[in-house]
């Protein structure tokens, strides 16, 4: 079995997933296809379409939206193509061929494809690669060629991008009358890696790895380049971003904290990760180790959030992670996934898949409303309503979710990664196969040139019994490492087994019908940061299993800040009602201070508390019941 699992091997067939697959293919990629339309009622205006049929020269009009809304479309097609992997769809199938032979008709004759240039400014092509995202938006369309050939079997769309590559082949490079840079937001390496994988033609991974080693190595390039638009820049008040932001501070083997623009760092991290293990450059694979590290040990949120700042969408300094002026994209925690994905399959440690479930379950998921028509771009930790719409320094953070945004790039990337969740369950080699996700699924696959079926059971999140059934012809020797979560306490199991890199490791031999059992202990958890986090002293947030919990004003009432969770208080399990039906919730008994009128300042300080139900509802699900406010980390 080789190391990477295919999408078209797994089906996956889980209690609390396939609602999310069946929500993906029959909400959320119409809602996006009529959004991207502007055909959603109260929505902001996408214009996707029609700059597209604009540049193909069947419509009269001006660009709209962002610079970079061709992307918005890519991530859309993605989906599509993993949507139909798994489930096949002729009329589906048949909008995205016409997208995709609009797609081709609005490509110029050279190769170029980017509506924005094609239609707004012909003339300044590559001449402001820092901020105008023309290989940002290349990368998300060739992601999506590259699916949709896997997918479908057609290759008219890679055809297309695979055109559009070779054309930034000539433009970017070490020659004397080439670009000799890189990206302002990473992308392309990543899609440039998956290129070379589809084609085996060494020339786009050449290109990746040149964009990432030439990447700091003069750190007045996006300077120099600016010269070329008169000193003129693309964004009003982004003329003092510093080379950190784009990552350009240094050399990618010299950066050793995770800095700048999140999502541009997580992509960049990805890109290098590709990179590293197609070329065997450890020093490449050194600096992965070293940025992960530096994002999951001293820069990520306990939700799987990265990005503690709205000035920049950036990461700050260590321990740096306010809770209610937090920004931590969506984007930015699918990043990560795809990061923490790459390093799993470079190292094979299970530490790598704990960080991928802890962003999956909480923010990718908070990401997107229960009935995938709403969406988060900022996934803040603590909401106080009046704050957030008065005060200047909080109104990034939204109290619910919004139908669409101006800047979209979240809600087709939740749908992508959701579409595409099979991939990340599994990964194989010679020995056998890893489980990485405890996601209720089946796995095809060839050991030894015998067909052997792989069927998981799994009642995570909300419960942890999981076990597994071997089905195949005859008898058949291989490993089933079953990672073994961060959040479980004991672990029993009914068959012997031994502790590999975080896996529970059953090498045997296997006969048809063969099952093995695990119950992993999913008491709630009193999670505490480390002292450093100055916002956290003193407060406590509730884990079970790979959920984060917190308290809604729907439950608890107003004023959270008011609440205080004792240190022996026992927590319990409760259903949840409405739309929260079929999920875990906790309860417990908590104190609330009595709210005294009085004086502004006082020489006695207000200790009169009563008793409080405390109900704590999963954090993926929270502004799904109205406005109101939010906390995670509460006083103990």
């Amino acid at each position: 079995m080789s190391n990477s699992v295919g999408l078209e091997n797994v089906h996956v067939s889980d209690r609390f997933f396939s609602r999310y697959a069946d929500l993906v293919r029959t909400e959320v990629i119409p809602y996006q296809w009529a959004a991207l339309n502007d055909r959603v009622p109260g929505a902001e205006k996408s214009g996707c379409i029609r700059n597209f049929r604009i540049a193909a020269g069947e419509e009269e009009g001006e660009f709209t939206g962002m610079v970079f809304q061709d992307s918005d479309l890519g991530k859309w097609l993605e989906a599509v193509a993993y949507s139909l992997t798994t489930h096949p769809d002729q009329d589906l199938e048949q909008t995205a061929d016409q997208v995709i032979d609009l797609v081709a008709r609005a490509q110029r004759p050279d190769g170029y494809l980017d509506t924005y240039f094609i239609i707004k400014e012909p003339e300044n092509r590559w001449k402001c690669v820092r901020d105008c995202h023309e290989l940002y938006c290349a990368g998300h369309m060739l992601e999506a060629a590259v699916a949709y050939s896997r997918a479908t079997g057609k290759r008219k769309f890679l055809s297309v991008m695979q055109r559009y590559m070779d054309y930034i082949l000539t433009v970017f490079g070490p020659d004397p009358d080439q670009i000799h840079g890189y990206p302002g937001h990473e992308e392309i390496e990543l899609a440039l890696c998956k290129l070379y994988d589809e084609t085996g033609e060494k020339k786009y991974l050449d290109l990746a790895a040149y964009f990432i080693n030439e990447r700091g190595q003069d750190p007045k390039f996006f300077q120099e380049e600016l010269k070329t638009r008169g000193d003129t820049f693309h964004w009003e008040g982004n003329d003092l971003a510093e080379p950190e932001y784009f990552q350009a501070h240094a050399p990618v083997r010299e950066q050793k904290d995770a800095a700048g623009h999140a999502v541009r760092a997580v992509y960049l991290y990805t890109g290098m990760a590709d990179v590293a293990m197609r070329t065997g450059d450890e020093s490449l694979k050194e600096a992965c180790r070293t940025l992960m590290r530096s994002i999951t040990q001293r820069r990520m949120y306990v939700t799987g959030g990265i990005g503690s700042t709205v000035h920049g969408e950036a990461f700050t300094f260590d321990y740096d992670l306010p809770n209610d002026t937090v920004y931590a994209e969506t984007c930015a925690s699918v990043g990560l996934m795809f990061f923490a994905k790459r390093m799993l399959k470079m190292d094979g440690d299970a530490a790598y898949a704990d960080i991928l479930e802890r962003a999956l379950y909480n923010t990718v998921l908070a990401g997107m409303s229960l009935d995938g028509k709403a969406f988060f771009y900022v996934n803040p930790l603590e909401v106080y309503p009046d704050a957030d719409h008065k005060d200047p320094t909080k109104r990034h953070v939204k109290t619910v979710r919004q139908k669409w945004f101006a800047c979209a790039c979240c809600p087709p990337n939740v749908a992508r990664l959701l579409a595409s969740l099979g991939e990340y369950i599994y990964q194989g080699d010679g020995a056998g196969v890893s489980v990485n996700l405890l996601i209720g699924s089946e796995l095809s696959f060839s050991h030894q040139g015998q067909p052997v079926r792989l069927e998981q059971r799994s009642e995570v999140p909300f419960d942890g019994k999981v076990s597994f059934t071997v089905r195949c012809e005859g008898a058949v020797r291989f490993a089933l490492r079953v990672r073994r979560p961060f959040w479980a306490g004991e672990v029993s199991c009914d068959a012997p087994y031994r502790m590999e890199k975080g896996y529970m490791v059953l090498e045997r031999e296997w006969k048809d019908g063969d099952t093995v059992s695990f119950d992993l202990d999913m008491r709630v958890r009193r999670v505490y940061s480390s002292p450093l986090v100055r916002e956290n002293v003193g407060k406590v947030c509730l884990m079970r299993g790979p959920l984060v919990y917190c308290l809604e004003e729907k439950d608890n009432g107003k004023n959270l800040h008011l609440v205080r969770l004792p240190a022996q208080a026992a927590v319990e399990l409760a259903r949840g009602e409405g739309v929260l039906a079929g999920m875990a919730t906790l309860r417990a008994p908590g104190l609330r201070l009595v709210e005294e009128e009085g004086p502004l300042y006082r020489e006695t300080p207000c200790v009169r508390s009563e008793p409080a139900d405390l109900t704590f509802v999963p954090y993926f699900a929270w502004a799904n019941r109205g406005e109101g406010e939010m906390c995670v980390w509460v006083r103990e």
